[in-house]
């Protein structure tokens, strides 16, 4: 059974700083895609960080030089570290494994932003 669990949200005042993490079991994490989801209220889902299985990173301009992907594959773990966060900010942040045609999901976690 496919499990990633994230953790590491909560709230946090404008310019400060958060750090995901997603717990993965049951897949072979170091051969996958993970990638960090987000979707606010009325809003699309959005992706907001991406590595590769090669550890490759891509990010969008809205997050680019504030978040920071990583990933440990000897504990099946990926991170987000997001700094200087915005209200604009505030989202579900959900972690996603990707291989093939094969898509995993998270539950997501909570981020809230006040300014």
């Amino acid at each position: 059974q496919v499990q990633l669990v994230e953790s590491g949200g909560g709230l946090v005042q404008a310019g400060g700083s958060l750090r995901l993490s997603c717990a993965a079991s049951g897949i072979s994490f170091g051969s996958y895609h993970m990638n960090w989801y987000r979707q606010a209220p009325g809003k699309q889902r959005e992706l907001v960080a991406r590595i590769t299985s090669s550890g490759n990173t891509n990010y969008p301009d809205s997050v680019k030089g504030r978040f920071t992907i990583s990933r440990d594959n000897a504990k099946n773990t990926v991170f987000l570290q997001m700094n200087s966060l915005k209200p604009d900010d505030t989202a579900v942040y959900l972690c996603n494994a990707q291989l093939a045609f094969k898509n995993y999901w998270g539950q997501g976690t909570q981020v809230t932003v006040s300014s």
